[in-house]
């Protein structure tokens, strides 16, 4: 079956840390915690994050992209408060200086600092990311590796979330899909649209054909920039799924059926 080696990857050990951690009880207390993930790619300071659901139209507060709240562990925490008040919360400059107990001055030189240290912003839904995320689902669902290649950036990441494994570069990834997901282009996957931290998601599910379900294989993200994939976060932990509405378990409907049913 193509998700055995994924299986094989998914650890028995501590669950991972919420972005709930973020703001635990007031300005002074911001904080996104994490742990260091090893190599084989690269540095990653976020490896035990877990994305938050968003709603599929933005309203009220804009949503921070998991680049975004990754960047915000690096900031000094007085710096990180003023930028998540500021940028994600909406408060002004002498709201903030008040809530951080400091001057006018001081507030307007951290948000200086941190908006210099965090260049990205936050996420909007980009013009073609429509296009991008029908063509991944469609590659992603008939196994086609070299599709899901072809839509990444030169520099693409690939994750799987809490583990210390990350792929960066087409040739890197296209590798780990042959390999684990998608071992001799075997089709198998159904993917259920959602979205997290502002970015397209979906649950993802193996078609188990002899008893007519999809069983569930975590949440995928992509981040998708100029009308390519930057990243494809995979978080392995199926309990995330009902926190998006996502089924426990899809069931397909029989042929003229209308599509799939969901279980929860």
């Amino acid at each position: 079956m193509p998700d055995r080696g994924w299986r094989r990857l998914v650890p028995r050990g501590p669950r991972g840390l919420g972005v709930r951690g973020l703001v635990p009880r007031g300005p002074r207390g911001l904080r996104a915690r994490g742990l260091r993930a090893p190599r084989p790619a690269d540095d990653d300071s976020w490896a035990w994050l877990e994305p938050y659901p968003s709603p599929l139209a933005e309203s009220g507060p804009p949503s921070m992209s998991l680049a975004f709240i990754a960047a915000l562990q690096r900031l000094p925490p007085r710096e990180r408060a003023a930028l998540v008040l500021s940028d994600v919360l909406g408060f002004g400059v002498a709201e903030i200086a008040q809530m951080l107990d400091c001057e006018h001055a001081a507030a307007s030189r951290l948000l200086s600092s941190a908006r210099t240290a965090v260049p990205g912003r936050l996420p909007g839904q980009a013009a073609d990311e429509d296009a991008v995320v029908s063509r991944f689902t469609a590659a992603f669902e008939r196994g086609d590796v070299a599709g899901i290649t072809a839509l990444l950036t030169r520099d693409a990441w690939l994750r799987m979330r809490p583990l210390p494994l990350a792929f960066r570069g087409r040739k890197a990834a296209r590798h780990f899909l042959a390999v684990l997901a998608f071992p001799g282009g075997t089709p198998g996957y159904r993917l259920v649209a959602t979205r997290a931290n502002g970015q397209p998601a979906f649950g993802c599910y193996l078609r188990d054909a002899a008893a007519g379900i999809g069983r569930p294989c975590g949440l995928v993200v992509l981040t998708v920039d100029a009308g390519r994939i930057a990243a494809i976060d995979r978080f392995v932990d199926n309990s995330l799924l009902p926190k998006f509405g996502l089924p426990r378990i899809l069931h397909e409907d029989p042929p003229g059926g209308g599509g799939p049913s969901a279980a929860r």
